[in-house]
């Protein structure tokens, strides 16, 4: 298999209401960068929805389909982080979180009834949130002599890397976003040129 460096994520926080028998279940759905930023969102929608009865979500990080946590938050096991994470399997898309909010409304969904409000409310959520793709990057910082510019840019042009941040003196110092999969034919153009210095910096 082809090494795939995009993924697909959200485009920006949004929330969606399902009802269901006069429970009502509200999907949070926020673009998320690490673990930690998890709890935090988590216990501020529990301070607004105090009366809640259950703050079921599911999280992904990284295209790794391993990647995820779930917390059915009180629910039968099962019934609402599981299928939370199901759909933003299904959709393929990473580095969100989803929590649903559930406020019971007096009568008993069953589980494939909690299933079905929790999964519904997750592609709702989804929706309104709108699907984007990524691509990885790897960034890069090269240091290169004024008088090598024009052979500098030609690559990052060609190549289709982007300029983060740039100092230009007699000896400049430039911060390159690269594409996963052309990382090794722009570095070693860069290393083709006279006392270029390339340092991996870290991905995104």
């Amino acid at each position: 298999m082809l090494f795939n460096d995009t993924y697909l994520t959200v485009k920006q926080p949004a929330e969606a209401i399902f009802a269901d028998r006069g429970s009502k279940f509200i999907a949070f759905v926020y673009p998320i960068k690490s673990e930690a930023d998890v709890k935090p969102l988590v216990s501020a929608l529990k301070a607004v929805h105090t009366k809640a009865n259950h703050h079921c979500w599911a999280m992904r990080l990284s295209p790794d389909r391993s990647v995820f946590k779930i917390n059915d938050d009180g629910e039968p096991s099962g019934t609402a982080g599981r299928p939370i994470l199901n759909v933003l399997l299904s959709k393929d898309v990473t580095n969100v979180l989803v929590v649903v909010v559930r406020y019971f409304g007096g009568k008993l969904l069953g589980v494939p009834g909690l299933i079905n409000a929790y999964k519904t409310a997750t592609e709702m959520g989804l929706n309104a949130a709108g699907i984007a793709e990524n691509v990885i990057n790897d960034v890069y910082q090269i240091e290169f002599d004024y008088l090598q510019m024009n052979d500098v840019m030609k690559i990052i042009k060609e190549e289709g890397s982007t300029i983060i941040e740039q100092e230009s003196d007699n000896r400049c110092i430039y911060k390159i976003a690269v594409r996963k999969m052309k990382v090794n034919q722009t570095i070693a153009r860069f290393h083709s040129i006279n006392k270029v210095k390339v340092d991996y910096l870290h991905s995104n």
